[in-house]
Formats: C-alpha cells, sequence, structure tokens
C-alpha cells in the first residue's frame, strides 16, 4: 500500500518532527509530574519547563514580556477563546465579528447573545477573502465592547489585516482579540505591534506540538473576568479561584507534557531556518497545486486568485459532486487525506454558496510535504473530475433519448 499523502496540517500538522515524539516521552519519564506544587526535584524541573515557556511563548507572540505569567495555558484555542469572550462580555455588550470566524468563535458569541443579553455583529469578506478594516471600523457602536478576529482562515487560507484592524480598535478603545489557530508557528505575530489584546492559540497546528495544548496570551491592560474555579496548588485554604495571574485563567493539573512538546515543536522550527522559512516552502507548493488544479475542467476554487497574505490552505469543488464523495475518493482510490464539509466554519461556506453543495475540499499543506504529494494530489483531482464530466455527459445523453433512458431503465 502507497504511504498515505497527509493534506489536513489545517486539522492536526501531521507528522511531528521526530525530535518532538523524543522529547515528549523522554520527559515524561523523567519528570511526568505535577509541576512545582511539591518541594522535590522533579516537580521543580517541570515547573521550571513551565515557566520558561511562558516566557518564551510571550516573546514570541509578541506580549508583554514585563509579565509572562499572562501567558496562560489552555486545553487548545477552543478552551482559550471560550474564557476570552465569557470572560469579556457583559449584558449590554456588544461585539464585532466577522463570517470567517470557527464555531470557536461563532458558538460562544452567540451564547452570549442568547443567554447573556449581548449584541453582536457579523462582519462578511470581501470576494478575495479579505475583511476590510474599514467594515470594521462602520461595525463598531458606543457600546462595543470586543473586535473578535480569525487572523488566519481555515477554510479558503486568507491571512486578515490584524495590524490594521488592530489600530481601527485602539483608536475606538475597543479590545481586539485574534484567533491566531491557524497561524501561529507559521506567520510573525506581535501583538505590541498590531496592537491586539488578548490572542488564543493551539499547539497542535503549525506550532508542531501535541493535541490537548493551546492558551492564551493577555496583555497588561486587559483584565478577563474569572468564570470558572478549581484546583491551583497555591493557597488552597482561599475559598474562592485565585484573581492573580496565571491561576486566574488557569484551572487543575496543566497537561505539562504537552507544554514540552510546544517547547520541542519551537525547536525544531528554529534549526529549520524560522517559521519564515517554513512558510515560504509551504506556499511554494500552494502555488503548484492552484496552478496545477486551476488546468482541471470542472474544478472550482476559492479566494485564490493570488497567494499573497495567505497560509498554504486550500478549499475547492468538483462541478456537480459532493464534497464528501470527492474526499472519499481521494482517500479510498488514492490515498490522499484531506478535509471536508464545513470546517467547523459555517459562515464561510453560507458566504461562498457552498453550504449547499456539503462545504468543500480543503488541502492544507504542512512542512513535511512535497511536490510529489502535490503532484499525486492534483493528479487524483483530475481523474476524479474526468470521472465526473464523463458522467454528466452520460446522464445528459439518457435525458435527451427517451428511448436510451427507458432502456436504461429495464
Amino acid at each position: 500500500m502507497k504511504d498515505l499523502i497527509y493534506l489536513d496540517n489545517a486539522a492536526t500538522s501531521w507528522p511531528k518532527p521526530e525530535k518532538v515524539y523524543k522529547y515528549m516521552v523522554d520527559f515524561y519519564r523523567r519528570c511526568g509530574v505535577n509541576p512545582g506544587r511539591s518541594g522535590f526535584d522533579k516537580a521543580i524541573e517541570a515547573g521550571n519547563v513551565l515557566e520558561r515557556m511562558r516566557s518564551r511563548l510571550t516573546s514570541f507572540f509578541g506580549g508583554d514580556e514585563s509579565v509572562p505569567d499572562r501567558l496562560c495555558f489552555s486545553y487548545n484555542a477552543t478552551d482559550a477563546l471560550n474564557l476570552i469572550i465569557q470572560g469579556l462580555l457583559s449584558s449590554g455588550d456588544h461585539v464585532v465579528t466577522t463570517n470567517l470566524e470557527h464555531n470557536s468563535v461563532i458558538r460562544p458569541i452567540n451564547h452570549m447573545v442568547r443567554d447573556a443579553g449581548v449584541e453582536a455583529t457579523f462582519v462578511p469578506f470581501s470576494q478575495q477573502g479579505f475583511v476590510e478594516p474599514d467594515d470594521i471600523k462602520k461595525a463598531l457602536k458606543p457600546n462595543t465592547k470586543l473586535v473578535a478576529v480569525n487572523h488566519g482562515s481555515n477554510v479558503i487560507g486568507t491571512v486578515q489585516p490584524l495590524g490594521e484592524i488592530g489600530r481601527v480598535c485602539k483608536e475606538a478603545g475597543v479590545l481586539l482579540a485574534a484567533d491566531v489557530s491557524q497561524t501561529a508557528g507559521m506567520i510573525p505575530i506581535n501583538m505590541r505591534e498590531m496592537n491586539i489584546d488578548v490572542l488564543a492559540f493551539t499547539g497542535h497546528k503549525s506550532m508542531l506540538g501535541s493535541t490537548g495544548i493551546g492558551g492564551m496570551c493577555v496583555r497588561e491592560h486587559v483584565d478577563i473576568r474569572i468564570t470558572r474555579g478549581g484546583g491551583t496548588g497555591v493557597r488552597s485554604a482561599y475559598p474562592y479561584h485565585l484573581d492573580e495571574y496565571p491561576y486566574r485563567l488557569e484551572y487543575g493539573t496543566p497537561n505539562v507534557v504537552g507544554i514540552a512538546s510546544l517547547k520541542a515543536g519551537l525547536d525544531w522550527i528554529e534549526e529549520q531556518g524560522g517559521i519564515e522559512k517554513l512558510h515560504a516552502k509551504e506556499m511554494r507548493l500552494a502555488r503548484r497545486l492552484v496552478d496545477g488544479l486551476s488546468k482541471i475542467g470542472g474544478i472550482i476554487t476559492y479566494c485564490c486568485e493570488s497567494l499573497d497574505n495567505h497560509i498554504a490552505t486550500l478549499a475547492m469543488n468538483i462541478d456537480g459532486m459532493d464534497a464528501g464523495d470527492v474526499g472519499i475518493m481521494l482517500d479510498v482510490d488514492f490515498n490522499v487525506a484531506c478535509r471536508t464539509g464545513l470546517h467547523c466554519a459555517p459562515l464561510v461556506h453560507k458566504q461562498l454558496g457552498t453550504a449547499e453543495m456539503h462545504g468543500s475540499v480543503r488541502f492544507s499543506i504542512g512542512p513535511f510535504n512535497t511536490d510529489e504529494h502535490i503532484s499525486t494530489a492534483i493528479e487524483a483531482v483530475e481523474e476524479i473530475a474526468a470521472g465526473a464530466r464523463q458522467s454528466k455527459k452520460h446522464h445528459a445523453a439518457v435525458a435527451g433519448n427517451p428511448g436510451n433512458r427507458d432502456a436504461a431503465g429495464s
């Protein structure tokens, strides 16, 4: 059997660098204990890894380096975004977000609208797949408390102008929350320069860490309301959850081995020459994929005429075919793994008009994909599309000749 060609890195990057696997196993064997909650050596060592990663990630995201405790770990970006949205919005507040968002933003906001008296505005994207900063500005109201924006679309791969949106928010005195799930580890992010007040990240995509780890970086001037309570291992006699960061937004035993995986992932990225070099390689392959698909009859692609300000994620459909059927054929017949459906981003598909055809076929390229992988994917789509065209011609011929239709049904 041929090796799997994995083109679903926007969901989870795979495989991970060998360095990540090895470091996680070695770390867990050596000091897989509760960090810093006891005085013995292994607990201290585990705690040191955690605290060093707070500082490193604060610098990585361009946060306030004088307060690394405001780098708070969570299960993933969805977990972090729930804490951010629920902890910043209250009854009577207005939030602005976009049609590009993942359900990790859409659903928490919808719950706040339905259950907590919050008002929301969803800003559409342009034909090219970008949110205009002026449209964000026009959507602001006197009671706008928060703007929440997806930095990189997990469907069409466009990277939003966060710096310009951040300037609009700062001028209006409105907080900007950024979902950097798709761009962290792929696109440089500087919270101070881009006027981002709080961001949510996940570790299992381009940061090349494990699943089950993510977090948020909170600027010094922002305070997120406590919406949960639990163990911190600190001041256990205090009857309420602790106000100080990072405990304010962390609950229970942290995923220390997941945090260790982020260290190994970032180390590997640096060894390869940094995120800009890896991104350039992935975008070269994305360009090959777009150019190859554009030559195939019956292929529809979305928002990728230009690949400026993009990540290596592409959505497409084959005319007349259900996206899910195309995905099954790519998997079963060609051993190409991609993602089909609505990609947990239903408003993107609603605006594109693809919701009715069950979404799209998404290819997302990672650091271990090769030119050969892209060639195979193009050839596979070409063969499937040719079959679709042939089937369409056959059905048209049958429909145009009642005698043939009767014979076909006998």
